[in-house]
């Protein structure tokens, strides 16, 4: 059995994170998906997120392409979790391109295309530049 494994926040699903996880799922068999828990997220990425961590997972329970989801607590857990579930492939967007470059030591790394039309923080923003519209509005 193949087994993948992929890092990310994954908050305001869209179809950007879709295909990164359907194009990981077709490298192996089995796709893990370290989701960031919100500490992590707030602590160390600097993000606040829509989404509780429990409610990110759901969702991504929910798509037909992850087998598992496991918590991302910290950067150093990597190398544990590829030891751990015996992961044969890394595979991230291409926003992290030479980042995890050392995980190679490990395992096969793979750096997929992003989505190029779509982005979490082009969501953001809109969502922003829609609610100031929305206030000059009412003035």
């Amino acid at each position: 059995m193949k087994r993948i494994i992929t890092y990310g926040t994954f908050d305001l699903l869209h179809y950007g994170h879709i295909n990164l996880l359907k194009r990981a799922k077709e490298l192996g068999d089995y796709l893990i998906v370290a989701l960031s828990e919100d500490e992590f997220n707030e602590k160390c990425k600097n993000k606040k997120c829509y989404f509780s961590y429990y409610e990110r997972k759901q969702l991504l329970q929910s798509i037909r392409y992850v087998d598992l989801v496991i918590p991302e607590k910290c950067w150093e857990q990597k190398v544990e979790d590829i030891k751990l579930y015996k992961i044969d492939v890394f595979a991230m967007g291409s926003d992290w391109k030479g980042k995890f470059d050392f995980m190679s030591d490990h395992c096969e790394v793979v750096y997929f295309p992003r989505t190029k039309e779509i982005s979490t923080t082009q969501i953001k923003d809109d969502f922003k530049k829609a609610d100031l519209k929305k206030e000059w509005a009412n003035v």
